[in-house]
C-alpha cells in the first residue's frame, strides 16, 4: 500500500497526529565534548580529516562565529538545555554544581509542543535528567572502554565496547523503535574528545607516523596576561599534562598524580584487550625511557602524544557521525531532520602551550556548529553572525512550533537559516554585535580565574577577579591570537570606553549582577 493509501485509512485523531509529525521536522543534536574547530577540516588548517563532520556542512551551513557562554562543560551543556546563561540557570561550575531538573528546560518545552526527547550519552549535569521520555546516560564523566550506562528506569549496566560506537547503536536503536507518529527530538551526547583520550583499539596505529605541526605561539610566555601565567594547564608542566595519564608512558611500578585513574581506565578492558592496547605503547614506553628527552624536547614530545591520540579519537568519533547520518539517509528521515553538529566549547591543542578549555581566548571561546537543515530552509554555506549555545534552545522550539518564552535569553537562529539570503535589516531582524561570557570555577582544577567579558566583531574585553583584578583587551583583527594585551595603553582609551560601556549593557541585558557584587565586596 503507497503511503497516501495507508493515510486515507488512518483514524481520524492517528491522521492528525501523523500529518504534524511529517510537517514538524525532527531534530537530531549531536555534542561531542571538547572537540574544537581547528580538528575539524571544513574549518580549514586542520591537520587531520574529518569528512563525514565535512559533509554536514557541505550539504548545510557551517558557522563561522559559533560561541559559548561558559568554557565547561557542565556548564555548558545547561546554558544549551536552558537558553540561559550560568547564573540563570544555576549551574556555575563543575566542580560543586547540581543541576536543578525541576527548572524550565528546552525538552520539557519539547514534550509540551507534541516531540519525543531522548539523551544518549554524556549528561555531566549530576542530577537525574527530566523532561525526556527516554534516557541512557554516561556517569560522570563516562569511560571509553566498556562504559557503564545509567537508563531511565534507575538500572545501570556496563556495556562491552568502545565508547563512541555504543553511543551511535544506542542512538540508532531508539529511532528504530520510537513511536513514528511524532516528531522527535534527540540528543547525542558523546564523551569524546575528552581527556584522557583513549582511542579505538583498532584506530592505534593510526597517525603514527604524522608530526604535527607546532602552533606559533607554543612557547608563549604569557607577558603582560597574569591569569595566563597562573594557570596549570600547561603541555610542558609535568602536573599539569600528566606523563602517564596524559601520555601513556607507563611501566608496571611506575606513579605520577594521577597514574590511578589511568590504570582504572584501561583496566576496564578484558584480558586480551588490555595486553593488545599494552603491546602497542609498551613499545612507545621503551624508547621513550632508553632516550628521555628534556627540556623543549620534552615539551614537544608530550605535545605529539597528546595530538596522535585525540586525532584518533576524533577519527572513531567522524566514522560514528557518518554511520548516523547514513541511518538517516537510508531510512528516508533526513530531509525533514535539522542535524545539528557542535561540541559543548573548544579547546585548546598547544596554542599558548596549552591543552584543556575554560579561557575567554578564541580557541576555547569558539565551537564548532555545524547543521544539515530539513526541507523548508534555504540557507546554505558560512554564517557569519555571532551566535552562541543559549541559542539552540530557542531555535529548536521555533522550528517545533512552540512558543519560546520570554524569560530564555538566546536568539532563535531561524532567521538566519529560513532564507538563503536573510535580510537582517528589517524592523526587529537586526542580529546581535556583540556575546557576553562569564567562567566562575576557580579554585579548581587548571586554575584558570574567575572572568567574565565580552566580544564583538573585533574586540575582546575580558576582566580577571576573585583574588585578583585584571582587565585585558584584544584587538582580533591585529591579533587574532590574543598575544599583547592593549588594556591601559592611551591610545585605546577611547576603544576601552566603547567597550566597558557595551559589557555593562550585556550585563544589564541578561542580569548578571556580577560587577555591583565586586563593588559590594570592595566597599566591606
Amino acid at each position: 500500500m503507497n503511503n497516501k493509501l495507508l493515510l486515507l485509512t488512518l483514524p481520524s485523531s492517528l491522521l492528525t497526529l501523523a500529518a504534524q509529525a511529517q510537517e514538524r521536522p525532527n531534530i537530531v543534536y549531536i555534542m561531542t565534548d571538547d572537540h574544537t574547530a581547528q580538528m575539524m577540516s571544513c574549518y580549514g588548517n586542520s591537520p587531520i580529516q574529518t569528512p563525514n563532520l565535512d559533509r554536514i556542512a557541505e550539504e548545510g551551513v557551517r558557522f563561522s562565529r559559533s560561541f559559548v557562554a561558559n568554557s565547561l562543560s557542565g556548564p555548558s551543556r545547561a546554558c544549551m538545555i536552558t537558553g540561559k546563561h550560568s547564573h540563570k540557570n544555576g549551574f556555575t561550575n563543575n566542580e560543586h554544581g547540581i543541576f536543578d531538573g525541576s527548572q524550565q528546560t528546552m525538552p520539557k518545552l519539547m514534550q509540551k509542543a507534541g516531540y519525543q526527547t531522548a539523551l544518549i550519552g554524556k549528561w555531566h549535569l549530576v542530577s537525574t535528567p527530566t523532561g525526556f521520555n527516554h534516557f541512557d546516560i554516561l556517569l560522570g564523566q563516562g569511560e571509553y572502554y566498556n562504559p557503564t550506562f545509567m537508563h531511565a528506569d534507575g538500572t545501570r549496566s556496563r556495556e562491552q565496547g568502545y565508547c563512541t560506537d555504543i553511543i551511535t547503536d544506542k542512538a540508532i536503536q531508539w529511532m528504530e523503535q520510537r513511536d513514528t507518529s511524532q516528531p522527535f527530538i534527540l540528543f547525542v551526547h558523546h564523551k569524546a574528545c575528552h581527556r584522557d583520550w583513549l582511542p579505538n583499539l583498532d584506530d592505534m596505529h593510526l597517525f603514527e607516523d604524522k608530526t604535527f605541526p607546532l602552533p606559533a605561539n607554543f612557547h608563549d610566555n604569557w607577558e603582560g596576561r597574569q591569569a595566563a601565567q597562573e594557570q596549570q594547564m600547561t603541555i610542558g608542566s609535568a602536573h599539569d599534562m600528566d606523563l602517564i595519564y596524559d601520555n601513556k608512558i607507563y611501566s608496571p611500578g611506575d606513579k605520577s598524580r594521577l597514574s590511578g585513574a589511568y590504570l582504572n581506565n584501561v583496566n576496564r578492558l578484558d584480558s586480551a584487550d588490555r595486553a593488545r592496547y599494552f603491546l602497542f605503547h609498551d613499545s612507545i614506553t621503551a624508547a621513550f625511557k632508553a632516550n628521555p628527552p628534556q627540556g623543549d624536547a620534552l615539551t614537544e614530545f608530550k605535545f605529539q602524544r597528546y595530538m596522535r591520540d585525540y586525532a584518533k579519537v576524533t577519527k572513531s568519533l567522524d566514522d560514528n557521525v557518518g554511520r548516523l547520518m547514513k541511518y538517516l539517509r537510508e531510512s528516508g528521515l533526513l530531509e525533514n531532520t535539522l542535524v545539528v553538529y557542535t561540541s559543548d566549547q573548544g579547546f585548546y591543542m598547544g596554542e599558548h602551550g596549552w591543552f584543556d578549555k575554560r579561557f575567554m581566548y578564541e580557541e576555547s571561546l569558539n565551537t564548532p556548529l555545524v547543521m544539515r537543515l530539513p526541507d523548508g530552509y534555504q540557507r546554505r554555506g558560512i554564517v557569519d553572525e555571532m551566535v552562541q549555545n543559549i541559542d539552540y534552545a530557542p531555535t529548536f522550539l521555533e522550528m517545533a512550533g512552540a512558543p519560546i518564552p520570554d524569560d530564555i535569553q538566546g536568539r532563535s537562529l531561524v532567521p538566519l537559516l529560513k532564507e538563503a539570503k536573510p535580510n537582517l535589516k528589517k524592523k526587529g531582524s537586526k542580529w546581535r554585535d556583540a556575546i557576553y561570557y562569564h567562567f566562575y570555577e576557580f579554585p579548581a582544577e587548571h586554575m584558570v580565574k574567575r572572568h567574565y567579558g565580552m566580544r564583538d566583531s573585533r574586540w575582546k574585553l575580558i576582566h580577571f577577579y576573585n583574588d585578583i583584578d585584571q582587565w585585558e583587551l584584544y584587538d582580533l583583527k591585529k591579533d587574532p591570537s590574543e598575544m599583547h594585551n592593549l588594556y591601559g595603553q592611551p591610545r585605546y582609551r577611547k576603544v576601552q570606553q566603547k567597550l566597558h560601556k557595551r559589557l555593562r549593557q550585556l550585563q544589564e541585558e541578561y542580569d548578571d549582577p556580577i560587577e555591583e557584587q565586586l563593588k559590594q565586596k570592595q566597599n566591606k
